[in-house]
């Protein structure tokens, strides 16, 4: 085969891959219009720009992040057909802002929910391994984001620069994003992990760093459904009690959880059964 056609067939090929119905293969529109239920979002008036196409376009705006929005709806031709082929720029943020957050948090729940369930993953012994992590970043220096996100305060006094806490469950052989929290810098990870709960699928192993210690939030992680496991290294200072000596590094054990967390936690047990396992790395 000559250059020329492999050249000739790359570039269509890289065609095919910007065109709507690629975008539509993956959000399709039984699930925006489940989205849109979830959200109280009407659909019934047909716009220049409906919301079907806004949610493609704020897809379209992760793919090409340094271009302005209303470019790329033009871009993906997303619009109805019309005497005039390009979306003015009031049309797109007045779009977006009709379409509002929560729709499109849900389609994002809503694609992650299934692909899950669709595509088959690597396991470990039946499960599928999850991770949890969080991560704060700066948002567009505006009043109205410091004003929802707050700042850094230092000794020198305010950063004035907004800042987002995100935490998000993750499946780790693919890197797929099953849920994320969104909120202020105030709000601790522990309590954005806390609302990833009901996001936690059966048969699943979760696996934590030890600044998640919380017996309320790991009880909560465990009883959320069926086989639903967490793993985090274990602290300096953790007490606990043995039940069971399996071998020499691995035994059954009860945690003790505090009147605090029990206050703070409805349904929290005095004792929580885990298993403590001990290994070596380098022979340490």
């Amino acid at each position: 085969m000559s250059l020329l056609t492999n050249l000739d067939e790359t570039f269509s090929h890289a065609e095919d891959l910007n065109v709507i119905d690629k975008l539509m293969s993956f959000v399709d529109p039984e699930l925006l219009q489940q989205a849109y239920e979830l959200s109280g979002v009407a659909t019934v008036r047909r716009r220049r720009l409906p919301l079907d196409s806004v949610v493609l376009t704020i897809v379209g705006m992760s793919l090409f992040r340094n271009d302005p929005v209303w470019d790329i709806a033009n871009k993906l031709n997303v619009s109805l057909p019309g005497k005039n082929r390009f979306v003015a720029p009031s049309a797109v943020v007045q779009a977006r802002q009709r379409l509002g957050d929560d729709a499109v948090g849900h389609v994002f729940k809503l694609m992650a929910q299934r692909a899950f369930t669709e595509y088959a993953f690597e396991q470990w012994c039946g499960l599928n391994v999850l991770a949890v992590d969080g991560v704060m970043f700066r948002a567009q220096d505006t009043a109205e984001n410091l004003d929802a996100f707050g700042c850094d305060r230092n000794a020198k006094g305010d950063n004035p620069s907004p800042q987002v806490r995100m935490c998000s469950l993750m499946e780790t052989s693919s890197h797929l994003l099953l849920a994320s929290e969104f909120d202020s810098r105030d709000v601790g990870e522990m309590s954005l992990a806390q609302r990833l709960v009901p996001s936690v699928p059966d048969n699943s192993l979760t696996l934590f760093d030890r600044g998640y210690y919380s017996l309320g939030l790991l009880y909560l992680w465990m009883t959320k459904g069926v086989n639903t496991h967490w793993m985090l290294p274990a602290r300096k200072d953790l007490q606990y009690t043995v039940r069971h000596q399996l071998s020499e590094d691995d035994a059954v054990i009860t945690l003790k959880t505090s009147p605090q967390a029990r206050k703070k936690f409805d349904g929290l047990p005095e004792t929580i059964e885990a298993r403590l396992t001990r290994y070596k790395v380098d022979g340490k």
